[in-house]
C-alpha cells in the first residue's frame, strides 16, 4: 500500500449505496488503501451488516481503513467526500432528501442513467443532461464532481484483482474538487483518474456505460477505458 495523497489525508469517504455491488467494491478499495469508509443503506441495519462483513474480509490487511456502516442520511453526515452509487431510479429523490447533510461537501456522483431491453443495454435521457448535472441541480450548496462511472464490480469486489486496468474520467467545474477526486481515483491500484471536462460532458461518459456493458456480454470481459498520451 502506497501513501494516501496529502490532499486525501484525514478524510472519511462516505459511499450512498455501499451495500450494492458498485458501492461495495469502492469501499472496499478505498478502505484497502487506508481510508476510512462509511457504507450508508436505506436501512441502518444494512449499512452496518455490510460494514462487518467488509471489515471481516479485510481483517488483517496491513493499513487498512475503519469501515463502518449506517443508513444514508448517517453516512451523508459523516463523510467528508460523498460517492452517490444507487439506483438511477430514485436518484433524484435520494439526493433532494439529504440536501443538508451534503451541503458544503464534495459529492461524487457515480450513477448511470441506462435502460434495458432485448436489444440489450441503452442510456436514457435526463431532463438536466445527465445524472452529474441532476445532482448538481439539485445540491446547490455542495461541489458535484462525476467519476467512477465506468470501473467494474466485478474487478472491484474480487479480492483476488491486486490490480485494476482503467482510466476515471472525472467531470466538474471546480478544479480542487476534480484533483481531489483523481487523488482518489488513484489510491486503487492500477487506476488512474484523468479530467474529463466540465459537468456539463457528464452525459457522454454516464452513456459509455452501456457500450462498456454491451461489449462485456460479447467479449465475456470486465473492459474498462484508458486514455492515451496524457
Amino acid at each position: 500500500m502506497t501513501s494516501l495523497p496529502e490532499r486525501l489525508q484525514g478524510t472519511t469517504i462516505a459511499v450512498l449505496g455501499g451495500t450494492g455491488p458498485q458501492g461495495r467494491g469502492l469501499a472496499r478499495r478505498f478502505a484497502a488503501a487506508g481510508l476510512p469508509v462509511v457504507l450508508g443503506s436505506r436501512t441502518e441495519e444494512k449499512g452496518k451488516a455490510a460494514a462487518a462483513e467488509l471489515a471481516e474480509a479485510l481483517a488483517g490487511t496491513e493499513g487498512v481503513g475503519a469501515v463502518t456502516g449506517t443508513d444514508n442520511a448517517g453516512a451523508a453526515a459523516a463523510g467528508d467526500v460523498v460517492l452517490v452509487v444507487v439506483p438511477w431510479d430514485g436518484h433524484k429523490e435520494l439526493l433532494e432528501s439529504l440536501r443538508e447533510q451534503l451541503a458544503g461537501k464534495v459529492v461524487v456522483d457515480c450513477v448511470n442513467p441506462l435502460g434495458f431491453d432485448k436489444q440489450g443495454p441503452y442510456a436514457l435521457k435526463v431532463e438536466e443532461g445527465s445524472a452529474t448535472e441532476q445532482a448538481q441541480a439539485v445540491l446547490p450548496d455542495s461541489t458535484v464532481v462525476g467519476a467512477f462511472h465506468n470501473v467494474s464490480a466485478v474487478l472491484l469486489e474480487d479480492p483476488e484483482v491486486t490490480t485494476i486496468d482503467t482510466d476515471v474520467l472525472v467531470l466538474g467545474d471546480e478544479r480542487e474538487a476534480t484533483d481531489l477526486v483523481q487523488d482518489l481515483a488513484g489510491v486503487i491500484p492500477g487506476v488512474r483518474g484523468v479530467y474529463g471536462g466540465r459537468r456539463r460532458n457528464a452525459h457522454q461518459v454516464e452513456a459509455l456505460t452501456a457500450n462498456l456493458i454491451a461489449a462485456n456480454r460479447r467479449y465475456k470481459a470486465h473492459a474498462g477505458v484508458r486514455i492515451t498520451d496524457v
